[in-house]
């Protein structure tokens, strides 16, 4: 008994001198790189209670206002706007900025500091795989150079494959004697149409989940989309629980992801399959990356990354935009002007072309606009890989560099960056789409993140968003809001993409 304890006790002390040397290594490289000090949000020794409070905002579904009453909390306590400091999460300390300058280095300045980390992979590997939106090093720069010349001008402007999904959403808005629709939810009807254009340009095949809809009472194609926003729950949960992430896992979470697996499974194995004189004329996702990989599992692994982006930032975007639109009329009235000059009616249209989306300025506004006030990814965060700096937030004044060591984990909120009266102006808070006329952002603006990683399939989100928007816009002249899309607090669902908590649900009145 004695030997167990005497080694106890040695060990015991060993750590303890190991932690001491390491603080002290610390200190010296803090010193040596001119460093400063950041607050400490207040908590326990452990972190129990900034996840308790994180869990309490989500249930509450507003999470992205957390990161905003922790900078406004640390500002008061330290009497300046204070846009860095730390946190302690589960005996993690996290440092929280909203600060440009830090986002820029940890993205791209200092790119090769810092990593997605073990706790990305530990949350999404299960439903993603290996991914582009999951690994890092060598395989982060196979999987995106994999991916780029899938997302060439000529692969994301196709919009006949995009119109004929529209239409199907747009039978599912019929519309009654005086030309109104009923009281309508359109976020349900936008991921329906997300899914059935992704999996199409993806598989080669769409789920045709619209068509279900509109047999109102198969359930059947809408399994998949049920399966996987169950999966991203479960995703988003352990992201939430850090290292302890194993505890979320349960029989329904595999049931989830085995089903997810299986479905795409299905599309794989026909492609990697399929004699080459049967492959179809236009282009199909899959079919060009089954050329460069016949790896069955890495094929999945980035049709499931690349279709979490395809549908559900492209469905988010759009459900916001019709929110704030339907909350401002006058809005909606300016933008459906300028859309049917530029693109005539809904009966007798124009050539909608990606060129033309992507030049129509009053359009391009209300997207920026929506874009930053509801981003879809609200916040994100790194890991470092070596001890390192980021450039401000430290000292008395918060103008000092602040150290970052190895393993230490960044966390940008661009939701609140986003809103900052300081750079944005004191109607941070407003829909105000002109502020855009003259406006070249910078990193102040991150909807699609930056630096090597930024996404690849922005203009493909940006190019579906913009031309459903303007077939809905072509078709209806007046938008009014229903129940909480009206008015009142605006609750929002934040899994692995941000979108409106509740239905956003409009009655739409079809023009001449």
């Amino acid at each position: 008994m004695s030997v167990v304890l005497t080694i106890s006790a040695v060990a015991a002390i060993l750590y303890v001198l190991w932690t001491l040397l390491l603080r002290w290594q610390h200190a010296q490289n803090a010193r040596r790189w001119n460093c400063g000090s950041i607050p400490h949000y207040p908590g326990d020794w452990l972190g129990t209670n900034t996840l308790k409070e994180a869990l309490r905002y989500d249930k509450d579904r507003n999470l992205p206002y957390l990161s905003r009453h922790r900078i406004e909390k640390m500002s008061a306590s330290q009497n300046r706007y204070t846009t860095t400091f730390q946190f302690r999460q589960l005996g993690q300390d996290i440092i929280l900025t909203c600060e440009p300058k830090n986002v820029q280095a940890v993205l791209a300045h200092q790119f090769k500091d810092f990593e997605l980390g073990t706790p990305r992979r530990n949350a999404f590997h299960s439903l993603l795989g290996n991914g582009i939106f999951t690994a890092d090093g060598e395989y982060w720069t196979r999987s995106r150079g994999l991916l780029r010349p899938q997302f060439t001008r000529d692969q994301i402007s196709d919009l006949d494959l995009e119109e004929r999904h529209v239409q199907q959403a747009m039978r599912l808005m019929p519309v009654d004697a005086t030309g109104w629709t009923e009281p309508t939810d359109i976020q349900t009807i936008f991921f329906r149409l997300t899914l059935d254009s992704a999996t199409e340009f993806l598989f080669g095949e769409s789920v045709e989940s619209q068509a279900a809809a509109l047999r109102s009472g198969s359930k059947t194609q809408d399994d998949f989309a049920t399966q996987f926003d169950r999966g991203q729950w479960y995703a988003a949960q352990r992201a939430r629980f850090e290292k302890i992430y194993w505890i979320v896992n349960n029989k329904e979470s595999r049931e989830v992801e085995n089903f997810v697996h299986a479905y795409v499974d299905r599309f794989v194995d026909a492609a990697l399959n399929m004699d080459a004189e049967k492959k179809p004329s236009h282009y199909v996702f899959l079919h060009a990356l089954a050329e460069m990989t016949r790896d069955p599992v890495e094929l999945r692994s980035q049709l499931l990354n690349i279709l979490l982006a395809g549908r559900d930032t492209t469905a988010s975007l759009l459900s916001w935009c019709v929110l704030l639109l339907a909350r401002h009329p006058e809005q909606y009235a300016r933008l459906r002007a300028a859309v049917v000059e530029e693109f005539g009616s809904y009966a007798s249209p124009k050539e909608i072309t990606f060129a033309g989306l992507k030049g129509c300025k009053p359009l391009q506004n209300v997207l920026n606009e929506t874009l930053r006030l509801y981003s879809i990814v609200p916040g994100n965060r790194r890991i470092a890989v070596k001890n390192t700096t980021i450039p401000t937030g430290g000292g008395p004044n918060g103008t000092d560099p602040v150290y970052v060591k190895k393993g230490q984990a960044v966390f940008y909120s661009t939701f609140v960056m986003h809103r900052r009266p300081d750079l944005w102006g004191a109607d941070a808070d407003e829909f105000r789409p002109e502020r855009w006329e003259s406006r070249k952002p910078g990193w102040e603006y991150l909807p699609f993140n930056g630096g090597p990683r930024i996404c690849i399939g922005q203009q493909f989100a940006l190019t579906e968003a913009g031309y459903v928007m303007v077939r809905l816009l072509q078709r209806f002249d007046q938008i009014e809001g229903v129940g909480k899309t009206a008015e009142g607090e605006i609750a929002m669902a934040v899994s692995l993409t941000n979108a409106p908590g509740d239905n956003v649900t409009v009655r739409l009145h079809e023009g001449n």
